[in-house]
């Protein structure tokens, strides 16, 4: 059995977030389409706070400090949900609505 080897990592170097997708550039080219709905802070927040994301290091991952969301690309190329629970979305929504 032999493992994949990545000859350079990707990374991201643009980030759009419309109300149905998060939509990453690669550096090599390549643009992922993520539905919305595998990320459901990025789902239930308001356009502004969407807006809000900055991209970590060398474009590893994205992060959007107002949520406390944190998305690595290797993730988004290995079609990687967020793995929050109901219960920790449940509650970080409460804490919203205070």
């Amino acid at each position: 059995m032999s493992t994949l080897v990545l000859e350079r990592e990707p990374a991201a170097v643009k980030i759009n977030v419309t109300p149905e997708s998060l939509i990453v550039d690669l550096e090599d080219g390549r643009t992922l389409i993520i539905p919305l709905a595998w990320y459901p802070r990025l789902l239930h927040v308001s356009e502004a706070e969407r807006k809000n994301w900055q991209i970590l290091a060398d474009g590893y991952a994205m992060e959007w400090p107002d949520l406390d969301e944190y998305i690595g690309v290797e993730g988004l190329l290995a079609g990687r949900r967020s793995g929050e629970s109901e219960r920790s979305f449940g509650q970080w929504l409460q804490g919203r609505a205070k």
